[in-house]
């Protein structure tokens, strides 16, 4: 069974709470596990520099966010996308959520932190920079993961990834030049655009990042899926296959966070001030803009699993992009590219904290049995 119609449990029976992601040892400690992960990252990346190189010749990155999203992706039943996709509710939330709130908020912060108009903060360009980066990047990847863990929408995350991700690739160019460079002089702040270098983000590198990121993963999973469910049935498929690639999920995570980590180990530890004041407003926007979505998505009469797709979708950010294009325009070094590896850095245990929260939410809100028909992808009606 899908998270759609189903809220897993210890005491189950179905093959889905087989896996090692729904025992118990595994739920009471995956915050152990994920910033163990991390701290084995940094500590790897700080006392052995030379670790960087390998990790990036052999783009073990890459390979562990692939893994990691290729079992939710072989979960999702594509024959309901079509439905996903003629709820106009949804996307038109999600659109607002992602392409107009989103970037705003983090605009909003970046100016608060980083432009030198608060006293007390200096203005620091690249960071400023370094967060509109992130803001203006849609989350494609790790937001699977956290919608798997909080028993969200396979589906509906699914189509509002794959939306967002044909969006990202007109819009993100724009958006970082909009955000960072057309607008601040408009509100004052032509000292700082003054201290960022000039740049330039072109389409083909957004183009590419997603293609890897989610193309290939995307591609796998339905394959799997299309293959498993041809030669076999839907049942099989559910019953033997998806518990014995469900587990990758997790593994590839730690994995990532492992070798993300480890590239900027030695910067981490040589400035824990500036971390954690890159820290502070990823923080906030994480939060605001997952409680303010996932309240939104209540509101409109969604049920809890569409919700949580919607909430998680708007609270992600899609890192690798991120870092990809700091890298390709800034250099490996710079401060802009140091802003968006804190991204991940921060959204990992926050976003894993937000599970919980909407994990809480499923429990003590009422749902309400007409809404949640009225918004599953499996309704003939939508």
């Amino acid at each position: 069974m899908s998270a759609v119609e189903h809220t897993h449990g210890p005491d189950c029976g179905c093959p889905d709470c087989g896996d090692p992601r729904s025992m118990d040892f595994l739920d009471k400690y995956l915050t152990v596990w994920i910033f163990g992960a991390m701290a084995v990252g940094v500590g790897l990346g700080f006392l052995a520099p030379s670790v960087t190189e390998p990790i990036q010749d052999l783009h073990l990155v890459e390979i562990g966010l692939i893994a990691m999203m290729y079992p939710p992706l072989a979960k999702a039943d594509y024959s309901r996308l079509r439905a996903v996709f003629s709820n106009y509710r949804v996307l038109s939330l999600s659109l607002i959520q992602n392409w107009l709130i989103g970037p705003t908020l983090m605009f909003g912060l970046a100016v608060i932190f980083f432009s030198g108009l608060v006293p007390g903060l200096p203005a620091r360009p690249e960071y400023f920079l370094g967060l509109v980066f992130i803001g203006m990047a849609r989350c494609i990847a790790m937001v699977l993961v956290w919608n798997e863990l909080a028993e969200g929408s396979t589906e509906y995350v699914t189509g509002l990834v794959a939306f967002n991700s044909l969006f990202q690739i007109l819009t993100y160019g724009v958006y970082v030049w909009f955000f960072g460079l057309f607008l601040p002089p408009l509100l004052g702040m032509d000292a700082l655009v003054a201290g960022i270098s000039t740049f330039d983000v072109t389409p083909g590198q957004v183009f590419w990042a997603i293609a890897i990121f989610l193309g290939i993963p995307f591609a796998g999973g339905f394959v799997t899926r299309f293959i498993g469910t041809r030669a076999k049935s839907e049942t099989w498929y559910e019953e033997r296959v998806i518990p014995k690639i469900d587990p990758l999920t997790l593994v590839a995570l730690l994995f990532t966070v492992v070798v993300m980590f480890a590239t900027q180990g030695e910067n981490i530890v040589a400035a824990p001030a500036d971390v954690l004041l890159i820290a502070i407003p990823l923080t906030i926007y994480f939060v605001v803009m997952f409680l303010v979505s996932f309240g939104m998505g209540k509101g409109i009469g969604a049920d809890y699993s569409t919700t949580t797709a919607i909430g998680f979708t708007a609270a992600s950010n899609n890192f690798e992009l991120a870092i990809a294009v700091a890298i390709a325009v800034f250099g490996v070094g710079s401060g802009v590219a140091f802003a968006t590896v804190v991204g991940p850095l921060i959204e990992v245990p926050v976003l894993l904290a937000l599970v919980n929260v909407a994990l809480y939410f499923q429990r003590k809100l009422d749902w309400g049995t007409a809404s949640t028909a009225s918004e599953r992808p499996t309704t003939s009606d939508d």
